[in-house]
């Protein structure tokens, strides 16, 4: 009989800010009674909202394949569907969709693609590393490739895209900056790049925190933007910001950012102590509501 042998526990690696660069980072209050005991940070530089200790990016990749799309996550809902068709239509509102060739970076089942392509006539491509959703993606005609965006810049192809799409997906990643510059280099001079996130830091509550952080593996999750550090971490990647949605007052946080080097200094980041202040705030609102878990 072959001996079995275990398998190795993925290795998490520790990480600074990737905005500022700052190894200086505090924990956002109460996080740990909501993620299993795994911590929040919140980086003294520049405010933003991040996991320390992530995986790769082929091991977050994979959980998401494997067991998140297979366990409770489904972009079948109708909220989720809401969300696509309101990105859909921003983009197509500020700089058009028509003709365009879009590349959606993490496109999951083609809902997203399906509404560019049906609604507004792009031409659309996507890159997704489940290959169940690739299938899906072939039954519904998309061309694509399976595999991360990491997988893909290695087959060397780039500036060939007008528009590339991120949503929902960088906060999923196990570096926002590399995933950023990886999808400059797919566009043309010019091009745009769209981030769609929530709308949930330094902005009114919209749900109770037991809502927001979970009990899944916390890198599967592992920045939580705000205005200033979406804006600022494209500044940093190379992208002039050319529109941001009203975020203040919807679930949605969306900015439209030209392929092009920004002109002066970065955005202001957030001020750390109004993050850790927030996230207090938030608790002590989600106390309300803790006998409603199940809703």
């Amino acid at each position: 009989m072959a001996k079995k042998t275990a398998q190795s526990e993925p290795t998490h690696t520790e990480h600074d800010c990737e905005i500022c660069g700052s190894s200086s980072a505090v924990e956002a209050p109460f996080a740990r009674f909501y993620t299993a005991d795994q911590p929040l940070h919140i980086c003294t530089g520049c405010g933003f909202v991040y996991i320390r200790r992530r995986r790769s990016a082929a091991e977050i990749a994979r959980n998401w394949s494997e067991v998140l799309y297979k366990g409770h996550y489904t972009t079948a809902i109708p909220a989720v569907k809401c969300r696509h068709v309101y990105v859909a239509d921003f983009i197509n509102a500020r700089i058009g969709l028509k003709g365009a060739r879009v590349v959606d970076i993490g496109a999951g089942q083609g809902q997203f693609l399906g509404i560019m392509r049906d609604s507004y006539q792009a031409d659309c491509f996507g890159i997704e590393p489940s290959g169940e959703n690739c299938r899906i993606l072939a039954d519904k005609g998309f061309e694509h490739f399976h595999g991360t965006i990491e997988d893909y810049a290695a087959t060397g192809r780039t500036g060939f895209a007008d528009i590339v799409t991120v949503v929902w997906t960088l906060e999923n990643c196990s570096s926002c900056t590399s995933m950023l510059r990886q999808a400059r280099a797919l566009l043309k001079p010019g091009g745009h790049l769209v981030v769609a996130t929530g709308s949930r830091i330094l902005v009114p509550f919209k749900k109770p925190l037991f809502l927001y952080l979970n009990e899944t593996p916390a890198d599967t999750n592992s920045f939580r933007f705000s205005a200033n550090s979406l804006r600022r971490v494209l500044h940093v990647c190379g992208f002039a910001t050319a529109h941001i949605n009203r975020y203040i007052d919807t679930d949605y946080l969306c900015v439209i950012a030209r392929n092009e080097q920004p002109a002066g200094e970065a955005p202001e980041g957030d001020n750390f102590m109004e993050v850790h202040d927030f996230f207090e705030r938030w608790h002590r609102d989600t106390l309300h509501y803790l006998g409603n878990k199940d809703l």
